[in-house]
């Protein structure tokens, strides 16, 4: 795991660490539909002017498709954007288009740094998107090991059932021949008991 070094807030000397390349601060009066296009077009100053000229809530907007810019960093595996809008309080339990989580985002990209720092700021393990599938199902069904074995670490539940399908992890780990480790992680959780 990378260490999450963009999570030093507060220190004028992090400044250099925390904004993406080529990233100036200055003014501007846009919206968080224009902040969210700058990110997932990388342009870091244009980025970086909106958040300071901006609400504090504009890290979290929503871009036309539904989703935030932490989304669209998490899911192209972006490590300097995803710890920059974290340091810029980017909310690790926004959900957004189908309800996909950053942690479900980062499970099902398997990007496993992000995995590690958004549980660090409280992303919740368990949170499901509109069909009902959580973190760890994201992470069994993309065959992701090591995010598997984080997510079941700090309690993620393998016998949380999906909306979709009806079926938990341990459910779709079990039906795939090729996610023998994964399997293995899993059974070494063993079943809540049924409350009667």
């Amino acid at each position: 795991m990378k260490p999450f070094i963009f999570a030093i807030i507060g220190l004028a000397s992090t400044v250099a660490f925390t904004c993406p390349a080529g990233a100036q601060f200055g003014g501007g009066g846009y919206n968080g539909v224009q902040f969210v296009e700058a990110v997932r077009k990388s342009d870091g100053d244009k980025a970086t002017q909106l958040l300071e000229s901006n609400a504090p809530g504009l890290v979290n907007a929503r871009g036309e498709d539904g989703d935030t810019a932490l989304i669209i960093a998490i899911a192209r595996r972006d490590d300097q954007w995803t710890g920059f809008l974290l340091n810029k309080g980017a909310d690790p339990n926004l959900a957004g288009k189908g309800g996909d989580t950053p942690l479900i985002t980062a499970a099902r990209a398997g990007f496993g740094d992000a995995v590690d720092w958004l549980l660090s700021m409280g992303a919740k393990v368990d949170a499901p998107n509109k069909m009902g599938e959580t973190p760890l199902i994201a992470a069994v069904q993309t065959r992701q090991t090591q995010i598997v074995r984080t997510l079941l670490s700090v309690g993620a539940d393998p016998d949380k059932t999906d909306t979709a399908a009806g079926y938990s992890a341990r459910d779709y780990a079990q039906r795939d021949g090729r996610a023998r480790e994964i399997l293995q992680l899993i059974q070494a959780k063993k079943p809540k008991p049924v409350a009667k």
